[in-house]
């Protein structure tokens, strides 16, 4: 990868990193739901250019889409992040989506894969229980019910976009934002008080958490990926993103008071280490793959 691609994506895992600050921030004073759907909103209109009509037999493959990575796991996931207290947790157990993707991928798509790929899988599923089991998670325990949902809904939604052949990554992003937007604000509706009272005094570091979501870690962040990815495999690219969860943790004990136990640190090593077995085993077989392409058996 060349230093300027691969500048770009540590720029990535920074700007998601700082995302969990920021956002956290924001949901002192904004509740969680609502501020899922004040993310959404401009970036529904900022994408609107990039936003075709789907082929012919894309919606319901679209809207599970934006149902699952917009409602579900943006929802969830600042739910969890609200609910936890700190960021080191929600930031690891965020990244299990990873092997969960891949168990979908094998039950649903019939993709094959060794049991090295399986045993990386087994390790991340293992370190989300060694996780779970330190103070600082144990004082939320909710929370990481609530990750672990919304990092399922973000695999399911994974598997779901590889039937979205043919349109536009930022396009799909925008109708992500359109769909999504409605049920976060019914949601909301129905479970969350005080909307207008927390829109009318939010401060700006509130009003900064929300921008920061909106432009930084999805217009930016996901464009900056998006453009990436019709560059280089995602495997050559996945090994580079776990440096986001780390500098999210690095974040948490430097400005947010995380003090993590050993149960967190093993945990988290087992987690992103999985991750990155499963990412690195995936890029073995992309290479076998080509191989046999090239020089096919006689």
């Amino acid at each position: 990868m060349p230093r300027t691609h691969l500048l770009l994506v540590l720029t990535i895992c920074l700007v998601w990193a700082i995302n969990f600050l920021t956002s956290a921030t924001a949901l002192r004073e904004i509740p969680p739901l609502l501020f899922s759907a004040l993310r959404l909103l401009p970036l529904m209109v900022l994408l609107l250019p990039w936003m075709s009509r789907p082929p012919q037999g894309r919606w319901l493959a679209l809207v599970t889409v934006a149902l699952c990575n917009g409602a579900l796991h943006f929802g969830l996931n600042f739910w969890a992040l609200r609910e936890a207290g700190n960021l080191s947790s929600p930031a690891i157990v965020l990244q299990s989506y990873i092997p969960m993707s891949v168990v979908l991928a094998v039950a649903f798509l019939g993709e094959k894969i060794g049991w090295r790929t399986w045993a990386g899988i087994a390790v991340s599923f293992g370190g989300v229980l060694v996780l779970g089991f330190d103070p600082i998670v144990l004082k939320a325990p909710f929370a990481l019910f609530l990750m672990l949902a919304s990092a399922l809904s973000l695999a399911v939604g994974t598997v779901v976009m590889r039937r979205l052949t043919g349109m536009n990554p930022i396009g799909v992003q925008g109708w992500t934002a359109l769909i999504a937007v409605g049920p976060l604000l019914l949601w909301s509706l129905a479970v969350e008080q005080g909307q207008w009272e927390a829109i009318r005094g939010a401060s700006a570091l509130a009003w900064f958490g929300v921008a920061w979501a909106t432009i930084a870690a999805s217009l930016l962040g996901h464009s900056l990926f998006y453009w990436l990815v019709q560059r280089h495999p995602v495997s050559t690219l996945m090994p580079y993103l776990l440096v986001s969860p780390v500098i999210a943790v690095a974040l948490g004990i430097a400005f947010w008071g995380d003090r993590p136990g050993p149960r967190l640190y093993l945990g988290a090593a087992m987690v992103l280490g999985g991750v990155l077995f499963i990412s690195l085993r995936a890029r073995v077989r992309a290479r076998k793959v080509l191989l046999s392409r090239l020089f096919p058996t006689v």
